[in-house]
């Protein structure tokens, strides 16, 4: 099924992202993790694509895997990075053969040792070059990522943004976001999408925080700001990984409650391959998943 399609059943969405694992005990292990959020009942779930299509067959294998064997709605991520347009068409027609309906259609960062992003000579420059392929195609429904505090390559918050209504434009059905830490961005950035005209639901993408040191090299690396009160209790209990679990579960459960009360169209987890967390989350959510609500936030 298309995300388009449930979208349009207009009830919150709850989805889950997932990496391709590294070696057969990391693939067991996920599997696992797979299995336990399956009670969940997720709408859907999403697998990065490394950089530079590191990982393009263990991306296409496992988002096959989760819909066939799992039996979850699965997006399987597309980068620009390292890839031909020849090459796109190629793996966009594979995706298709494995009885994959959407993408998540991105830039892509730059391979491992690189600091900037280097179009393939033949390749795509951008996100949008790359979604308007995919709508070229007219197989699939796709999403883009949006950025609440802004890409960290962008000059502006105003010309990230023009960028993403480039990508909307091209045909894409929904926005997925960058973690953030404070619901403040995302409904600012909402608000300005919506200024600018764009009208795609835009869901907000939500890591809880289970290790200190790890959130704050993630938050560095998106450009994403931990408010200072939380980043003080994380640091104060920060060598007890129990505390630290129960305050990011804490956080990331009030962020999910407001998002929702407030008329977010879902819920995007960033997993980290890990289930507790997004679990124990998600139970204390289960009241909106039985609510009906508007498949886009408008009233911020």
């Amino acid at each position: 099924m298309k995300i388009s399609q449930l979208i349009a059943k207009g009830k919150p969405l709850f989805s889950f992202e997932f990496f391709p694992p590294k070696d057969a005990a990391a693939e067991v292990a996920l599997m696992d993790t797979i299995q336990q959020l399956r009670e969940l009942k997720p709408d859907f779930v999403s697998v990065t694509y490394g950089a530079g299509g590191s990982t393009r067959t263990k991306t296409i294998d496992l988002v096959s895997r989760i819909k066939q064997e799992a039996g979850i709605e699965s997006v399987a991520h597309l980068t620009c990075v390292g890839h031909s347009k020849a090459e796109i068409q190629a793996i966009l027609k594979e995706i298709s053969a494995r009885g994959i309906e959407n993408i998540l259609a991105l830039r892509g960062d730059p391979p491992k040792g690189e600091t900037t992003f280097k179009a393939h000579p033949d390749g795509y420059r951008y996100a949008s070059e790359l979604a308007a392929a995919v709508a070229q195609n007219g197989q699939f429904c796709f999403g883009v990522a949006g950025y609440p505090e802004k890409h960290v390559e962008a000059a502006s918050l105003e010309a990230d943004l023009q960028h993403l209504k480039s990508k909307v434009d091209a045909g894409a059905s929904f926005v997925t976001t960058q973690l953030f830490f404070h619901n403040g961005y995302y409904f600012d950035f909402v608000a300005r999408a919506r200024a600018l005209g764009i009208q795609v639901p835009i869901i907000p993408g939500i890591m809880p925080i289970t290790n200190v040191a790890q959130i704050q090299r993630f938050a560095k690396l998106c450009g994403a700001h931990i408010p200072s009160a939380l980043s003080d209790e994380l640091v104060g209990v920060q060598t007890d990984p129990e505390a630290v679990a129960r305050i990011g579960i804490r956080h990331a459960a009030e962020q999910c409650r407001e998002l929702l009360q407030k008329g977010a169209p879902g819920i995007h987890f960033y997993t980290l391959n890990r289930s507790y967390a997004t679990r124990e989350i998600l139970a204390s959510l289960r009241s909106f998943r039985q609510t009906s609500g508007p498949a886009l936030l408008t009233d911020v």
